[in-house]
């Protein structure tokens, strides 16, 4: 399905992540608030610690107290294990409940990329900007590309380095690292302008 990522430079957890959807899912769950390569090696982390395979099923049936444990074990897998640890276990739940218990279930059979990116964002944590994210990675870096996923994906789903979906090497990494820095300076300039 997906060619050989390249999102933690770490060879395992990046394997993990090409062949596993949900580790894939789990991933952009734990982005935010710490470095790509930190959030996308988490699923290999919560896989170890789970006795080597990555499994919604039986996280989702922990408790949840049980599995934010597991998360805030050293080293953590978060900056925040407790909260995010929680949110993994919410979305993990929400496919068992909704999509068969697999983000191949969530990501099949859409009429279109709205369609796609409207089931992303009704998982726990991901707004607007996360879903459209996880469209264009799914469309860049696994070929999952219903009609419409660029408009759906909105700037991410253009050419050139603004997320994770445009990782592929070390350079491709430092150079959406530097779009990001770039957008993060005219945002403060345009607010500073502003008051």
């Amino acid at each position: 399905m997906a060619r050989s990522l390249w999102l933690t430079g770490d060879p395992q957890a990046d394997a993990l992540l090409s062949d596993d959807l949900d580790a894939l899912l789990i991933g952009m769950t734990l982005d935010q608030q710490v470095p790509m390569e930190k959030a996308f090696s988490g699923p290999r982390v919560i896989a170890e610690r789970m006795g080597g395979r990555f499994d919604v099923a039986a996280i989702a049936a922990m408790p949840v107290d049980d599995f934010v444990a597991l998360c805030s074990q050293r080293p953590a897998v978060h900056r925040f294990p407790g909260s995010m640890g929680a949110r993994v276990h919410q979305v993990c739940q929400a496919l068992v409940e909704q999509w068969q218990g697999s983000a191949v279930h969530l990501v099949e059979d859409v009429d279109d990329g709205a369609e796609l990116r409207r089931r992303i964002e009704a998982l726990p944590g991901f707004g607007r900007q996360k879903a459209s994210i996880f469209v264009a990675l799914l469309a860049k870096q696994y070929g999952i590309r219903p009609a419409g996923w660029q408009e759906a994906a909105g700037e991410y789903g253009q050419d050139g380095f603004r997320s994770v979906a445009d990782v592929v090497d070390e350079p491709s990494l430092q150079k959406v690292r530097e779009t990001k820095k770039q957008v993060k300076a005219a945002a403060k300039a345009a607010r500073t302008t502003a008051s």
